[in-house]
């Protein structure tokens, strides 16, 4: 395991002897060990002298966005969720004096499971009877997470609860228009054909807003034990949720669109819930429709297109580090956006 001084965004002094005196039972020296993936937030394994461990979530080195990587938001939601029938680590302190660590932390509960990136690891991991397991937990978990009470898990003023679609529209085509590096017509219709047809929001309920399996931990039996990265959770629509993850939901033998590598994601595997199925259970435990939902999967196909327009346009202009295959992301883009004209033809 790689030494803690070697460790970039961790002061393991300090940061030991704050752990030490607010989580019961840890005893340093600790260990520490940068968890790898995602492009946000940064995750640290902490184990101390006893084999005991816990993890550390901070923001990335450098920033000054606090609004973008709020440490003490993302504890405050997953604390409200612990006792809800909702799967999240248990959250077990906030840190917010900077002089310890330089930025805000907080701490989870270590829980094992592990994170099905694509169909290679499920291969590995599930076979046909846990994979059907594991998406019927998808599906019940999120039901669960839209029919929790904010108001009464202390969650009422994360967010604004109307007009959620309407918001995220002026905010995405705002995005779009700022890092657009050609012009591309298809983009520009469906951006009409979304707000012509926008839908009236039937109540609101807490949005992961990045619910698929790639941000959960899964057991080998097939069962969610914890749903990870509430980076962007808010409140507002439900079935953004619901079209989100079925954007993720790939068929065996389908284009896979959400991967940037272009290597088959978790569901290509086989063996999961068909789309038709999730929608049909979804619907069973929420007691909501999905008569729409082709709308809004067209919206987060057009939401995918200008994210990754906007990474394409951060590489472009020499703002991000490393390689970006800037053709394979232009063809990427296309791709959302030609999935969102079509999806949003299916009305």
């Amino acid at each position: 395991m790689i030494q803690p001084e070697k460790i970039p965004g961790i002061q393991p002094g300090p940061v030991t002897e704050w752990l030490e005196s607010h989580i019961e039972g840890l005893e340093g020296p600790l260990r520490f060990e940068r968890i790898k993936g995602g492009h946000s937030n940064l995750t640290f394994k902490l184990e101390d002298t006893r084999g005991n461990a816990w993890v550390l979530r901070r923001p990335p080195l450098g920033t000054l966005l606090a609004t973008a990587h709020d440490m003490g938001r993302e504890h405050r939601i997953i604390a409200a969720l612990g006792p809800t029938a909702v799967p999240v680590p248990p959250a077990l302190g906030l840190c917010t004096d900077e002089s310890v660590n330089d930025a805000p932390f907080y701490i989870m509960a270590w829980v094992s499971g592990h994170v099905l990136e694509n169909a290679a690891t499920v291969q590995a991991l599930l076979d046909t009877e846990g994979r059907q397991r594991l998406g019927s937990d998808v599906i019940q978990v999120l039901s669960e997470l839209h029919t929790v009470d904010v108001d009464a898990v202390g969650l009422g003023d994360l967010g604004r609860k109307e007009n959620y679609l309407a918001r995220q529209l002026k905010r995405w085509t705002r995005q779009w228009n700022d890092s657009k590096t050609r012009e591309l017509a298809v983009m520009e219709e469906v951006s009409s054909g979304l707000a012509e047809l926008l839908p009236e929001q039937i109540g609101a309920t807490i949005v992961h807003g990045d619910y698929r399996l790639g941000n959960m931990l899964a057991t080998p039996e097939g069962r969610i034990a914890a749903v990870l990265d509430w980076e962007l959770c808010t409140l507002g629509d439900p079935l953004a949720d619901v079209a989100y993850v079925l954007n993720n939901w790939d068929e065996p033998g389908e284009v896979a669109l959400m991967s940037a590598d272009g290597t088959p994601p978790p569901t290509a595997a086989g063996g999961f819930p068909s789309r038709e199925t999730f929608l049909e259970r979804y619907s069973e435990l929420s007691g909501r429709s999905t008569d729409l939902m082709p709308y809004y999967r067209a919206f987060q196909h057009w939401r995918s297109a200008a994210i990754a327009e906007g990474v394409l346009d951060r590489y472009l202009r020499g703002k991000m580090a490393g390689d970006l295959d800037t053709d394979h992301y232009r063809v990427r883009v296309e791709g959302f956006a030609n999935a969102a004209r079509e999806a949003l033809a299916g009305l």
